[in-house]
């Protein structure tokens, strides 16, 4: 079985770019759908959490590149603004 840590950057940082964008788009959908008229029912606090786990999931990724020893200047600048990026948008689904 393969760790996270013996993939390469490059491929860590696309991951969490993926899973931030999956989460983001999670912990909105509920946010949207309560101004639209459809009932979600009980799935508007799942799809929340959810979102935020991804979102903690994509951000303990990009992390981990940066705790990288050897790593190219611009990764680490990626994975930085992708930290970032990603805090702010935790901190408002927090918030809402």
């Amino acid at each position: 079985m393969m760790k996270w840590t013996d993939l390469s950057d490059k491929k860590l940082l696309d991951r969490s770019f993926a899973f931030g964008l999956l989460g983001i788009t999670l912990a909105l959908l509920p946010l949207v759908l309560m101004q639209v008229p459809v009932a979600i029912g009980n799935f508007g606090g799942w799809l929340s959490g959810l979102g935020i786990a991804l979102q903690l999931l994509a951000m303990s990724l990009a992390v981990l590149v940066i705790r990288q020893r050897k790593i190219a200047p611009e990764l680490q600048q990626k994975a930085k603004q992708m930290t970032l990026v990603l805090a702010v948008a935790l901190l408002f689904f927090i918030l809402v």
